[in-house]
């Protein structure tokens, strides 16, 4: 099945291509030390928003700091942001999701009527309102994205519980005397994951942009802490006299966003090829 798995997924060009530009990104975060020709925070006065050149190929900005290096910094943060926020999604929906589809009756009632309730919030108004109530801190950022983005994945693995639950290797586990806690986490939740997966390879995406997006209005990851989201916000500042600004991390939010959608399709895709028709 893994080879079938892989034969499909290599198929998928689009796939591919994101799975190309997910694993770039790592490289470059991960590197970023080696490969960042300046400082990040490194100010000069004498070079305020150079246009690029050979010396600084993204230019700078308006303190004299060279661009490229921020942005390769700044994918950390990103990364950081995506994979935090991403996990504590899974966690919170993956519990709630097992919980409401094993059980079932009042316990999946309350369970699903809060997450209707929760959906009745738009999720970025909710996260700017319990961001501004507390200091911005990359830390409180991912929580929060976090806390707010659990509803899909609950509603996912509780539709996956719903259709296993009755299977005959759960009927078999119970028929041992094996307990609620192991038949849920032990037996459904890992054929349960693959849902699971593909979601959370898109919610990474979401995070990246959510943060972009807080990073953008200010109440994101703060200065001089590098961030593609507070780099755009020096670009609105001199959109007429420093576009390179806008454009670069505009491009990699872009470029990020669509590698981790299309890595994501691809695997869902390649998990089960029947979506495709």
């Amino acid at each position: 099945m893994k080879t079938d798995f892989w034969y499909r997924f290599f198929r998928n060009r689009l796939a591919v291509i994101g799975g190309i530009v997910v694993v770039s990104l790592f490289a470059v975060s991960l590197l970023a030390s080696w490969i960042a020709p300046y400082d990040p925070n490194e100010i000069n006065i004498d070079r305020v928003l150079e246009s690029p050149s050979s010396e600084h190929l993204l230019g700078t900005d308006q303190l004299g700091r060279d661009v490229l290096s921020r942005m390769i910094w700044g994918s950390r943060i990103s990364l950081k942001v995506g994979f935090v926020a991403t996990g504590i999604a899974i966690l919170v929906g993956a519990v709630l999701g097992a919980v409401a589809g094993y059980y079932g009756r009042w316990v999946d009632s309350v369970i699903m009527r809060f997450v209707d309730v929760m959906l009745c919030f738009p999720s970025f108004f909710l996260i700017l309102a319990v961001i501004a109530l507390l200091e911005p801190s990359i830390w409180n950022i991912m929580i929060v994205i976090g806390l707010t983005g659990w509803m899909g994945i609950t509603r996912l693995v509780r539709a996956d519980f719903i259709s296993l639950r009755e299977r005959d290797f759960v009927q078999a586990a119970r028929v041992i005397g094996a307990g609620d806690a192991r038949i849920i986490f032990r037996h459904i939740l890992p054929n349960a994951m693959a849902s699971v997966l593909v979601a959370a390879t898109l919610g990474v995406a979401g995070a990246i942009l959510t943060e972009s997006a807080l990073s953008f209005l200010g109440i994101g990851v703060q200065p001089p802490t590098p961030s593609w989201g507070n780099i755009l916000t020096a670009g609105k500042d001199n959109i007429d006299i420093a576009w390179w600004l806008s454009l670069y991390p505009g491009l990699a939010i872009l470029i990020t966003v669509l590698g981790y959608n299309l890595l994501g399709e691809g695997i869902r895709d390649s998990l089960d090829p029947r979506l495709r028709e």
